[in-house]
């Protein structure tokens, strides 16, 4: 498989995300697979569920918490997003390779925060289930402004709050278990693909928040 960024940047951005627990990188996906994804988005729109929090017989939708939808992604049923896919393993093979991390699976959904959608300050783990072991967030935002709000709020590990403006093609990687964050309030449709690298595979992708 042909790889999508060399091992120069993997290496630094690999870096950061050791040195910081979290790394944002600009640019992640060139804009042919930013189409791709953003149309399968608008494709498939109009059948998002309102996201919750919680696993299993704890998934309860709660609008005081979190106020986006979600679709969740089948690697097998999604295969137009065969790019994607290939992105994915190249991230875990990295990951696994350069931060002795043993990933094998992922769980990952299309987001859509509508204008006055937010999500309050949590951990991406749930209790009693710890394989999340890296949260990944890719941008599907044209021309966003910091006006339009729903920035990434990252508190780092010095107990600083980092605001990462959502725009196109950037990405995020952060430690699930170490970053706790927030998505502000969004003042327009903001859109992102999110989801977790796992510890090993699992099946319980759409009824997770």
């Amino acid at each position: 498989m042909q790889t999508i960024h060399n091992l120069e940047l993997w290496l630094s951005w690999m870096d950061d995300l050791a040195e910081q627990d979290y790394v944002v990188i600009d640019d992640f996906i060139d804009n042919n697979l930013y189409k791709e994804i953003k149309n399968f988005l608008f494709e498939n729109i109009d059948v998002f569920d309102r996201a919750g929090i919680g696993s299993l017989n704890q998934h309860t939708i709660k609008k005081n918490i979190r106020g986006d939808k979600t679709y969740w992604l089948n690697k097998e049923r999604d295969t137009i997003l065969k790019d994607f896919w290939n992105l994915l393993e190249e991230t875990k093979s990295t990951l696994n390779r350069y931060c002795y991390l043993s990933l094998s699976g992922q769980e990952f959904h299309l987001a859509h925060y509508p204008s006055g959608g937010y999500y309050k300050r949590h951990l991406d783990q749930f209790e009693g289930r710890n394989n999340r072991m890296i949260s990944m967030i890719i941008y599907l935002n044209d021309n966003w402004e910091t006006e339009n709000g729903g920035q990434l709020e990252i508190l780092d590990k010095n107990k600083k709050l980092q605001l990462v403006e959502p725009i196109a093609k950037r990405c995020v990687l952060f430690k699930s278990d170490k970053v706790p964050h927030a998505v502000l309030k969004s003042f327009k449709d903001r859109y992102s693909l999110t989801g977790w690298l796992l510890y090993q595979p699992t099946s319980l992708g759409p009824l997770l928040g």
